[in-house]
């Protein structure tokens, strides 16, 4: 017995169908693993850039703070692009747990109490805030480890001593605003200097006197640490009580201070 096969006509169709299938299945997981994996990371990198790019221009607008301070410009302003979170203005005034500087010196009855504002560009992605405060520019991750907060100084102030002479220098930069102010995107910083009554304080003492610093961060916003490392910079400045990022007060003191200059700066912001 002859058994004939007849061929189908679709054999050859069935086998493209099954390779596109396969080329289709491929490229679709393909697809799937670079918008898995490789999105992500593309989106990272884009906003560590963009943290980046505010970390310079915080720098910037430490420079035209500097201006308006030290070169008595009268009046600023910057445009900077705001990516990947947004930039606010707190008035010392308005917080009500800002950060607070007193300086005691000669006797315990002379105070210089000092509550600055800030500029503060708050990360959305990273989770990171560089704020702009006291002519300093500090960054710290919002991931905290345990109860201590850390925070770095990326600029710091001009602040001075000289050990051989006992000379200090103390400049405080306030930040002020007629209203709560935000912005994201593209912004424009205007500001201006603000004249402050009895700005200098000048003492010369040649008995060398003692200076005490008490720092108090703020309650949600604990830059402590940062100051911490800038104030300890100082030859024989020493931290008498507090520990850095456990937001509570720290005081330091210097001894042997023979001149001892304060001066104060407002710097208002008219709109971002």
């Amino acid at each position: 017995m002859v058994i004939k096969y007849k061929k189908r006509s679709n054999d050859q169709a069935v086998s493209e169908s099954i390779g596109f299938m396969l080329i289709f299945t491929i490229v679709i997981a393909g697809i799937a693993l670079v918008t898995l994996y490789g999105y992500p990371l593309l989106l990272k990198q884009q906003l560590g850039a963009e943290e980046k790019i505010m970390e310079k221009n915080m720098i910037v607008l430490q420079n035209d703070f500097k201006s308006l301070a030290y070169k008595t410009v009268p009046y600023n302003e910057t445009s900077l692009k705001i990516g990947g979170g947004s930039l606010a203005v707190y008035n010392s005034s308005y917080s009500p747990s800002s950060s607070s500087i007193t300086i005691r010196y000669s006797s315990p009855t002379d105070v210089n109490s000092f509550q600055p504002g800030e500029l503060r560009y708050e990360s959305v992605g990273d989770q990171t805030d560089i704020s702009l405060q006291n002519g300093a520019v500090v960054l710290r991750p919002l991931v905290s480890q345990g109860s201590i907060h850390g925070s770095t100084m990326l600029a710091e102030p001009r602040w001075f001593y000289d050990a051989p002479t006992g000379t200090m220098v103390i400049n405080l930069i306030n930040i002020t605003s007629d209203t709560l102010m935000a912005k994201e995107g593209i912004g424009t910083v205007r500001m201006k200097l603000i004249p402050v009554p009895n700005p200098y304080t000048y003492i010369d003492d040649p008995g060398r006197f003692p200076v005490e610093i008490d720092y108090t961060p703020n309650s949600v916003q604990d830059y402590s640490v940062a100051w911490d490392n800038y104030i300890m910079k100082f030859p024989g400045m020493e931290r008498i009580s507090g520990n850095p990022g456990s937001g509570g007060l720290i005081t330091y003191r210097l001894l042997n201070v023979d001149k001892l200059v304060i001066k104060r700066y407002e710097v208002k912001i008219e709109s971002i």
